[in-house]
């Protein structure tokens, strides 16, 4: 294991943080942005109470399972509840709030410089890339400038930059669909909304900014992190990080494709996929590496202990394995202690790195807690458990439902 991907994991709590100067400013920046829009959003209820209601409740829905999917990403060593917000405000408040104006700047001068055609065309494409994914990257310092100790993986970073651009996304998308409603010019309707969050949530929630900021967080962290390496070094991968997250934003927001598939659903879902494709593939090629590197490092320390009471040899293997941890739910009737103990022996592998005696045993004392808990349901460890024809059917009536919406979206939006 290289010191460049994992280091012992150190515990943030606000009552520290409060003591960190640079928590007093991100704070007040906070503070700042989220005034600012609120002096958005009432502008919004003013004018369209409606429509305003419904983008906040769509896109809030939607933020749920993306926050849920993020911070799972490091399962083994979670983050703190409290940094996770602060990036999501960061990227909702500050980075939405500088980029509008930012963003609408960059156009103008660009308009000036070259020609209203090229604002026009590449406007979108240039300038907001570049004012959005400079905010949204100092959000990431922000988290390491109030928590440095926190950010011990590369993963760390991939999962702050996500977080930060969740937020941005979010708050984007509502002044975006309160902006159909007042670009349609028909009142205070929904219907512009729907389409929307259709459009901007939906479909391009995959890959739009939550992938952009994980990719330069995913800088940010290497940057921090691997001290070992020199800092020409370290500085040039993580504007590379930047620069490929900037690169990426770019395609997405370009003019390029717009007319060149034609109508349709296929034609949409070929723009989507030709845009948003590449960014999600590095991202999961990248956190899976980086899970794995992790699982290594933590699951070394578990298996120093050579204590079955505390974890065996097969759930050595299946804590390290995002896909096995999945797999060993499937027991029958023991989903939910099974999660409890496998969050138990990741707590216990973190506590190990930080080798305090006493939260060691602390923690040993949850695994077997947890461990008799699973044993009154009738299961003797964590392990895969056989896949029943009702996970089958499950998986199969899932998998049909999501395609006939993804289908039903692409086909009211293509022929739109």
């Amino acid at each position: 294991m290289t010191t460049s991907v994992v280091r012992p994991a150190r515990s943030a709590r606000v009552s520290t943080l409060v003591r960190v100067p640079a928590f007093w400013v991100v704070l007040t920046l906070l503070a700042a942005g989220g005034l600012r829009m609120a002096q958005m959003t009432g502008h919004f209820f003013a004018a369209y109470p409606k429509a305003t209601t419904l983008s906040i409740l769509l896109f809030a829905l939607l933020a749920v399972p993306f926050w849920l999917f993020v911070s799972e990403l490091d399962f083994l060593e979670r983050e703190p509840a409290e940094l996770l917000v602060v990036a999501f405000a960061w990227g909702g408040l500050v980075a939405t709030t500088v980029s509008i104006p930012g963003g609408v700047a960059l156009e103008n001068l660009m308009a000036k410089l070259g020609s209203p055609q090229l604002a026009a065309g590449w406007g979108a494409a240039l300038a907001g890339p570049t004012v959005e994914e400079i905010a949204k990257t100092l959000g990431v310092v922000a988290v390491v400038l109030i928590a440095r100790a926190q950010v011990n993986s590369v993963l760390d970073g991939v999962v702050y930059g996500a977080m930060v651009g969740l937020g941005f996304q979010i708050a984007e998308d509502i002044v975006f669909a309160v902006g159909a409603v007042a670009l349609a010019g028909q009142g205070d309707q929904v219907q512009p909304v729907i389409a929307t969050f259709l459009l901007r949530g939906f479909l391009a929630g995959i890959w739009s900014h939550t992938l952009f900021g994980a990719l330069a967080g995913a800088g940010i962290g290497y940057l921090v992190v691997s001290r070992e390496r020199g800092r020409a070094h370290r500085a040039g991968v993580a504007a590379l990080a930047v620069l490929g997250a900037w690169a990426f934003h770019v395609l997405w927001n370009s003019p390029l494709l717009i007319d060149g598939l034609g109508n349709g659903a296929l034609a949409l879902l070929g723009v989507l996929l030709i845009k948003g494709l590449p960014p999600l593939l590095l991202i999961l090629l990248l956190v899976r590496h980086f899970q794995d590197r992790e699982a290594d490092y933590y699951v070394e320390r578990l298996a120093r202990l050579d204590d079955p009471s505390l974890i065996t040899p097969g759930e050595l293997a299946v804590l390290g394995s995002s896909s096995r941890r999945a797999a060993a739910r499937r027991l029958p009737g023991a989903a939910t202690a099974v999660r409890r103990l496998q969050r138990a022996q990741a707590r216990l592998a973190v506590e190990l790195s930080r080798a305090d005696a006493e939260s060691i045993a602390t923690a040993e004392a949850a695994v077997r807690d947890q461990r008799e808990a699973l044993r009154r349901l009738g299961h003797a460890e964590a392990v895969a458990g056989p896949v029943s024809w009702r996970h089958r059917a499950s998986t199969i009536a899932t998998t049909a439902v999501a395609i006939a919406v993804l289908w039903v979206a692409l086909s009211a939006l293509g022929g739109a």
